[in-house]
């Protein structure tokens, strides 16, 4: 029983946003534990990049790639269903793609962005859970995991607005674990702290930034995308088979202090 926790042999994994940074070293690590993983992305050749990486690293075709924007309902279905084309259906699904194109106090947002980071970062995640949700409590099996961010848990002067869309991920993530429970869906959110992506780069390329938020966290670093998968790797098999509705924290206890 011990050595199978962690295995995902025979599951089908979509993870969006995972041509780069966490969202790649997700799809990485639940390839590498057994998983076939859908990689997906806005642009085609950063994903074909990713699966061949992928592939290459686990010494099978483990991966495919299939570009979808998050912001259109339309290629999020296509996105599931050239998934079930593939492998037949979806056993785990990370919901890891975001935006954030506003950096400033939250006076200084326009309405075009506010609008955009909620409609990418809650939204998009609430029309592709239920695209894939209905088969998983069909077979009364799954798990959805959504990357939220510690930012749900404070406030900021810098990124406000993305911050109240990551709270709302936690909150969507209760809500559909109360409706998805006795059908066996679970559904978990990981909270990361500052981690060494592009996505993050106007965080920790910030010299002063850099150093309030090192001298705050015990373990006195950012964090590297790798660090998140264990954690998706976990939610995704045997080992979190009895964790729902929850959000865990990984930010190098940051948010203890």
């Amino acid at each position: 029983m011990m050595d199978k926790l962690f295995d995902l042999s025979g599951k089908t994994a979509i993870v969006t946003g995972s041509s780069r940074g966490i969202g790649k070293a997700i799809a990485h690590a639940l390839a590498a534990h057994g998983a076939n993983v859908v990689v997906s992305s806005r642009k085609a050749d950063a994903c074909e990049a990713a699966r061949d990486e992928i592939n290459a690293d686990v010494k099978r075709k483990a991966a495919i790639s299939v570009p979808a924007n998050i912001a259109s309902k339309e290629a999020l279905q296509s996105l599931v269903d050239e998934t079930m084309r593939a492998f037949g259906q979806v056993d785990i699904l990370v919901c890891n793609a975001a935006s954030n194109p506003y950096f400033g106090p939250m006076a200084g947002i326009s309405d075009d962005q506010f609008i955009k980071i909620l409609q990418n970062n809650i939204v998009s995640n609430h029309w592709l859970i239920n695209m894939v949700a209905p088969q998983m409590r069909a077979r009364r099996d799954g798990a959805i995991v959504i990357i939220s961010s510690i930012g749900g848990l404070r406030g900021s002067p810098v990124i406000g607005a993305y911050n109240i869309s990551k709270a709302a991920d936690m909150q969507l993530a209760r809500n559909l674990a109360m409706e998805f429970g006795a059908d066996n869906v679970r559904v978990n959110t990981i909270a990361p702290g500052l981690i060494r992506t592009d996505f993050a780069r106007a965080l920790w390329e910030n010299p002063d930034i850099l150093k309030t938020y090192t001298g705050a966290t015990p373990l006195k670093r950012i964090g590297e995308p790798e660090e998140i998968a264990g954690m998706a790797v976990f939610l995704a098999g045997k080992a979190g088979a009895f964790a729902t509705g929850q959000t865990f924290v990984i930010d190098g206890g940051q948010t203890s202090t």
